[in-house]
């Protein structure tokens, strides 16, 4: 399988800053090739290389010839053939990934090397910026000192990958990096035999889970992020902003180097959702929260115990040699180490005892297996503060004893993890429904005799039955009472939160999470619950104390356009603004991406979530309440994807200022943190970012300002009018719900073991049930995306021939033109937007609207489609000037259109492998399973090649 042209064979690295990438893909294209061959056969070889030759031609030619010959072939195709075609072209896209990584690593280092001005996203860079504006240092640390960045991972069903797979790939990345490095002929040649074998291995690995993914999987899939990425590269990239801090603002010293001064805070956090998101999964119970809390600890653990380990082997400093400081000597002194042969080594036997008491710490909180036997007994960390408090006495004594060369890298980045990461690893949020919260607390009310039908009551009663609750310092609950499974459940959760609290430490979970918030009681009810499981401390003659953040989560277009109005009516409540103060004055309030766009489009759900953000910004304001905002952002542009970067510049002002959360969802992951020197960047991003969106002082004038609001006033009506044309489409076109269930594989979708959570909310066809992450992967698998573009083309066209009657269809351009070019959050939007109209391909979503039986319903949505693509592609061209996609990003522009001539033939063969599918699906024991298995193994390959989908 060789994967190039011979354009690409003939590029050079003296005039294609590419090369070295085509040669990447060329190299694991031939390596696919040789184990195909070797191991299916010349004859399966030769029918997969037509394939793909044919694919090329079709796809760089527009040649209808060869398309015509590409379908001729994949339908002849026997079952055994076509899953090995889909397989290989499978592994394609995956290797095609592991070379555009290591080409981004590349491409990077290329640019530090050459010593030019800091790269655009680098922490530099955005010091650069704020020392020009006039930002001083103090400002700068105290940013950092106050700020919480928090990257939260998500388990939504979009991670096609097994852990096996993302193993393999993660050693086929090393090997190739390695070969940028110099090589003797026999080290490139062991290296070409590893790369080979590891080939090899991935080809030989099952693909695909052939049974539902658990939330224990779940949990362990993520982890492994952490040991690939997190728990070294996050202490790293503390280490690099302080020093890129002192290199802007202080004087070199004798050495020519800045001296860093150190920030203490841990402003970048991790945080999970696995294991303690119940919406919609009934998978997730106390046990899973209690089993993560584990998962977690053992792993962050381990980490600690390793790097304990290899320090007590380092630093094999003698007090005959150089001393130590009396705190050292005396933890040295206290150490289980009795061996006379270190009696003059005080830091090897300081960590012994460390160790010694961290292998006591892991067992209490859950460790099975400590894999080197400490040396004695000792008692466990009573918190990671103590943990740290030793780590620092080493530090201390090194400083003050010519050993300050000896902190670095090792015991700085131990000591930086402990506040990181403490024993709990990340904090496991929860979240559930509101419409559970209320139907646990009408059956309290009922059975306590508090209130008959508490849902019935208006929201002015449950407000005033909730607050008198909250004011008594008696419970609802009764162990003596029996209750429904699903409030014996619920409390059980909120009793284990309680119990995690106390074994892991209080930022072990520290946030409550309600999906489809719409009420002020919505909130109450979960302060309530938490009253009733110890949660939250009723104030007996001092302030109430709560232990979990209630955070709202407002979805839906409508839940958007009141979240101002319910914050500023819950925050007015006494109660709650005590509990808010002793919160440090700070609240959460979580912004859903996925729901908003499946209500009410693209365009309208940005554009409501941008006015939410606002009114929430002025609410907070009036309020005196510091406002941290929590985007659920998914992988697909539809779902609020995109680059992290330019989101968060693109966010309202006085929305960040140093607090943001965001969700990192499906694939995503994978793509952002599955290598080691990528995950830092997107690390490092996140953090630029949020330091030039809190601090970059605000330029408008009054002209600006006018400017501004008149871009706004525009982009109401744009809205409304993207609004009226997509829900026209999805929900009052007659069939549009069997057309989206018969042209895309949402059925399939459904079948896979992706994940532990259910596709749908209800067991019904409705596309309101659907859950917005199956519905965005869908439209993605058919080439269509089509959550990421409809109805921008009918809204913007019908704004400007509008002003036609007024003699304005040009003033109206030109006003699109300047909001392009002068509105971040415009300019992000339709960045976001010409990426996905990049990806997305007419050609082949036709051949998906041909599984419509209905030839009538066919043609008829599947020409409004086609229109308002047309329309769309039109009016950004009009309004960017670009008629090609992704003009200003061609490295990216080359990336998709290199892998579309080895995803045409996946998209084919599913749609063929769909059609042998349906037609006997409905009849008992007909189902082929290989064919079965070829549709999720199309729907891996596709999903890799276009990388955001999920």
């Amino acid at each position: 399988m060789v994967a190039s042209n011979t354009a690409a064979s003939a590029a050079t690295p003296g005039n294609d800053k590419d090369a070295p990438l085509k040669e990447d893909i060329r190299l694991l294209g031939r390596l696919l090739g040789d184990v195909l061959r070797a191991q299916e056969g010349e004859d399966v070889y030769a029918v997969v290389e037509t394939i793909r030759q044919t694919a090329v031609r079709f796809r760089r030619e527009a040649d209808a010839g060869a398309a015509k010959e590409l379908d001729g072939m994949l339908k002849i195709l026997t079952r055994e053939q076509t899953i090995t075609v889909v397989r290989a072209f499978s592994y394609f896209s995956h290797l095609a990934n592991i070379a555009e990584d290591q080409h981004h690593i590349r491409r990077r280092r290329a640019h530090l090397l050459a010593g030019s001005r800091p790269q655009q996203g680098s922490v530099s860079y955005a010091l650069c910026k704020l020392a020009g504006a006039g930002v001083d240092e103090p400002t700068v640390t105290g940013f950092f000192e106050n700020a919480l960045i928090s990257p939260v991972l998500t388990a939504h069903p979009t991670e096609v990958q097994r852990k096996s797979i993302l193993d393999a790939e993660h050693d086929i990345a090393r090997l190739l990096a390695e070969r940028d490095l110099p090589l003797t002929p026999k080290e490139s040649a062991a290296n070409l035999h590893l790369l080979r074998a590891r080939v090899a291995t991935l080809w030989q690995t099952r693909m695909l889970r052939y049974s539902k993914l658990t939330v224990a999987d779940e949990i362990e899939n993520a982890l492994s992020y952490y040991r690939i990425t997190f728990l070294r590269e996050l202490p790293g990239l503390y280490d690099d902003i302080e020093a890129d801090i002192a290199a802007q603002y202080r004087q070199p010293g004798p050495d020519g180097q800045s001296q860093p001064n150190p920030i203490s805070a841990p402003y970048v956090q991790m945080g999970s959702w696995i294991g303690g998101d119940r919406d919609g999964n009934p998978n997730v119970n106390a046990g899973t929260m209690r089993h993560a809390l584990a998962r977690q600890a053992t792993t962050i653990l381990d980490f600690y115990l390793d790097e304990t380990h290899t320090l007590g082997a380092e630093l094999s400093v003698s007090t005959l040699m150089v001393r130590c400081t009396p705190a050292l000597q005396l933890l040295a002194d206290s150490s289980t180490d009795t061996s006379d042969h270190r009696s003059d080594e005080p830091y090897r036997r300081a960590l012994i005892g460390i160790y010694a008491r961290l292998a006591a710490t892991a067992r209490a909180l859950g460790a099975a297996n400590i894999l080197r036997q400490e040396v004695g007994h000792a008692e466990p960390y009573e918190h990671a503060a103590a943990f740290a408090a030793d780590l620092q006495i080493l530090i201390d004594s090194l400083n003050a004893n010519h050993g300050a060369m000896l902190v670095q890298p090792r015991l700085s980045t131990l000591r930086r993890a402990a506040d990181i990461f403490g024993f709990h690893l990340a904090s496991l949020d929860m979240r559930q429904s509101s419409d559970v919260h209320e139907r646990v607390l009408a059956e309290l009310f009922a059975k306590a005799g508090a209130a008959p039908d508490y849902a019935a009551l208006d929201e002015e009663a449950k407000v005033a039955l909730l607050l008198a609750e909250l004011a008594q310092p008696r419970l609802l609950y009764s162990p003596y009472i029996e209750y429904s499974a699903e409030t014996a459940s619920e409390l059980a959760v909120l009793g284990a939160a309680r119990e995690v609290r106390q074994r892991y430490g209080a930022r072990a979970i520290r946030n409550y999470i309600i999906s489809h918030t719409e009420t002020v009681s919505d909130l109450l009810e979960v302060l309530v619950l938490q009253q009733e499981t110890g949660l939250l401390q009723p104030a007996a003659g001092g302030a109430a104390t709560l232990d979990l953040m209630v955070i709202p989560l407002f979805e839906t277009i409508p839940d958007l356009q009141r979240a101002a109005g319910i914050m500023e009516r819950l925050m007015a409540l006494p109660l709650v603004r005590q509990l808010i103060d002793a919160q440090g004055g700070l609240q959460e309030v979580m912004l859903g991406y996925s729901d908003s766009n499946k209500d009410g489009g693209f365009l309208t759900s940005n554009w409501e979530l941008y006015k939410a953000e606002l009114g929430l910004v002025e609410v907070f304001a009036k309020a005196g309440v510091k406002l941290r905002l929590f985007h659920g952002r998914g992988g697909t542009v539809g779902r609020g994807g995109g680059p992290s970067y330019e989101a968060i510049l693109a966010q309202p002002k006085g929305t960040v200022n140093g607090q943001i959360r965001l969700t990192e969802q499906g694939e995503i992951i994978a793509s952002k943190f599955s290598n080691a020197e990528i995950g830092r960047r997107n690390l490092e991003l996140l953090v630029a970012a949020t330091l030039e969106a809190s601090l970059m002082p605000p330029v408008a004038d009054d002209a600006q300002r006018a400017q501004l609001a008149g871009f706004e006033a525009v982009m109401a009506e744009i809205s409304e009018r993207a609004y009226k044309a997509y829900r026209n489409l999805v929900y009052e076109t007659p069939g549009f719900t069997d057309y989206f269930f018969s042209a895309t594989p949402i059925a399939e979708i459904a079948e896979l073991n992706l994940g532990s959570r259910p596709a749908s909310r209800k067991s019904t066809r409705r596309i309101e049930d659907l859950r917005a992450i199956p519905w965005g992967f869908s439209w993605g698998q058919c080439r269509l995306l089509l959550p990421g573009w409809y109805g921008f083309g009918s809204a913007i066209g019908s704004w400007i021939e509008d002003g036609e009657a007024e003699g304005q269809r040009e003033e109206r351009v030109a006003q699109l033109r300047a909001m392009f070019q002068h509105w971040p959050f415009f300019a992000t939007l339709l960045s976001n937007m010409d990426m996905v109209l990049a990806k997305t391909d007419l050609a082949i979503a036709s051949r998906y609207s041909l599984l419509v039986q209905d030839t009538e319903l066919r043609e008829r949505i599947f020409k409004r489609i086609t229109a308002e693509h047309a329309a769309t592609l039109a009016c950004l061209e009009r309004i960017t000037g670009a008629s090609e996609r992704l003009a200003g990003n061609p490295l990216l522009a080359r990336s998709i259109q290199n892998r579309f001539a080895y995803l045409d033939p996946l998209n084919h063969l599913q749609v063929e492998l769909i059609k042998r599918h349906r037609s006997v699906s409905h009849e008992p024991g007909k189902v082929d399973e290989r064919v079965h298995r070829g549709i999720h193994l199309s729907i891996n390959g596709v999903a890799a090649g276009l990388r955001n989908t999920g």
